[in-house]
């Protein structure tokens, strides 16, 4: 368990020794550059935390957020009973009063609508991919595609939020937070958890900073997002005529002020403030060399695609997830918006599809050549499922479908998982799990333990209670570790 107040006064510590020894902020930082463990190495973080809590699976996470629920019925579970059953009404003792959103409440018909993609079965595992994923299906023995997710929230921002804080509240740690709060990040000039975001054809959902929110954790730990413009991290550079020696001189005055402050107050966010000007500084020599692509080879922009060149595709971002975590992030978030499928959906899936098959495929791919997969997880996936009814009328190459939380599919690579397998099974509609269900707190159980966290004991004290990522539920799914 964290010992947060021991945290605090180690890190106050510290910065009372360094300002003993006249160490201003800006010469602390430059002297991280050349010392690396100058601020306690990963062995001594260990120490104190007593974190992991046993020996990890994988070492770092890169999550491929689809952000609106992709239709599993359309990418990865096949039903050839909605082709026998294409328009007629969905049995009610199938149904069995499922709550509706608002989008379908007022239907009195439930049309089945079997997918317009032809599916086929792929490797070793046999298992079915529809044909918009023809770079996936390559990969799919690296696969651990899971068909029974399920979820409690049925409309996408509770279930978005549900699924990165596991909550569907705000005001909750995401879960790259808690991470970055248990296992801190293996690269002092960096931060342990990133944030990518990206656009697609179809139609969005809105994505909102809460998703990558520290909560009431320290703010150190809030997800930093990357931007697609010329600078990827906002308010990191220097402003215009403004020099190093003047950049040195003010961070040196500010700490000052909030070194004043701390003692004064103790707050622990005034310390956490001087950790973030620290960061900032040192990320100003290691953010322009990662985010700079035009130094891969063009093996690499191949197998990614040429949308890796485009700053702020899920290509590019893929491609960079690669390199932060390369480079010791621990926790790298992906959001990729244009899945919310309510209609035109043989329309809209294609382009998605596009967007980001090559370029997930390309990732597992990259990160296996460079040995790295074995200890990166990876996952694909949205916040819940999609109908096997159509979502108002229904035409013989036409077709929505509305938010299905009952059911959905989502896939792992990496970082401790078995290969090559498929987990879970939905009823012959795709309307029920009927074998290995697994709830959004398994999963998050099953990911933190595959990092070496015991999702029970990752906890922090918030207004007279201890949370944790999985609330008061979670098992850890041990059928999806090799």
């Amino acid at each position: 368990m964290h010992k947060e107040i021991l945290e605090h006064n180690l890190n106050m510590n510290r910065r009372r020794f360094l300002s003993r020894l006249s160490l201003g902020i800006g010469s602390a930082a430059l002297g991280s550059l050349m010392i690396p463990n100058m601020f306690g190495s990963k062995e001594e973080e260990a120490l104190i935390t007593g974190l992991p809590h046993f020996a990890p699976k994988a070492k770092r996470i890169i999550y491929l957020f689809q952000n609106g629920a992709p239709s599993q019925l359309d990418l990865f579970d096949y039903k050839p009973k909605l082709e026998e059953m294409f328009g007629q009404d969905l049995p009610a003792s199938i149904r069995m009063g499922q709550r509706l959103t608002g989008m379908t409440a007022n239907q009195t018909k439930f049309p089945l609508a079997a997918s317009a993609f032809k599916f086929n079965q792929y490797g070793q595992s046999r298992a079915w991919i529809s044909e918009l994923m023809p770079h996936t299906a390559s990969v799919v023995d690296d696969l651990c595609i899971i068909k029974s997710m399920y979820t409690e929230a049925i409309n996408h921002d509770p279930a978005l939020t549900f699924f990165q804080t596991g909550a569907q509240v705000g005001n909750r740690p995401s879960m790259g937070s808690w991470l970055s709060y248990g296992l801190g990040s293996e690269n002092q000039n960096l931060p342990a958890f990133c944030v990518l975001l990206s656009r697609g054809k179809g139609n969005g959902q809105g994505v909102y900073s809460k998703l990558w929110s520290n909560g009431f954790l320290d703010s150190i730990h809030q997800g930093v997002q990357f931007s697609s413009g010329e600078n990827p991290v906002l308010y990191l550079n220097n402003p215009e005529s403004i020099n190093k020696a003047d950049r040195r001189n003010m961070l040196d005055k500010i700490a000052a002020i909030n070194q004043q402050s701390y003692e004064e107050f103790g707050d622990p966010e005034i310390n956490t403030k001087i950790q973030q000007y620290e960061m900032a500084y040192r990320m100003q020599t290691a953010v322009p060399d990662i985010t700079d692509v035009t130094k891969e080879p063009e093996s690499i922009v191949k197998m990614y695609g040429p949308d890796c060149l485009v700053p702020g595709t899920f290509a590019a971002n893929c491609l960079l997830a690669r390199k932060l975590s390369e480079n010791g992030v621990r926790f790298v978030q992906l959001y990729h918006q244009g899945w919310d499928a309510h209609n035109n959906l043989p329309t809209q899936m294609p382009g998605q599809c596009k967007d980001t098959d090559q370029a997930s495929a390309a990732l597992i791919t990259d990160l296996k050549q460079r040995g790295l997969l074995d200890e990166t997880l990876v996952i694909w996936g949205g916040e819940f499922g999609r109908t096997n009814y159509c979502q108002g009328k229904l035409e013989k190459n036409d077709y929505g479908r509305d938010h299905h939380p009952r059911c959905f599919s989502i896939w792992m690579a990496g970082g401790g998982v078995k290969p090559g397998v498929v987990y879970g099974e939905t009823d012959e509609f795709g309307y029920n799990i009927v074998k290995d269900p697994v709830h959004v707190h398994d999963l998050h159980a099953t990911i933190l333990h595959l990092m070496g966290l015991n999702h029970e004991e990752l906890t922090y004290k918030h207004l007279g209670r201890r949370y944790r990522l999985t609330d008061i539920a979670g098992n850890v799914i041990n059928g999806l570790m090799a």
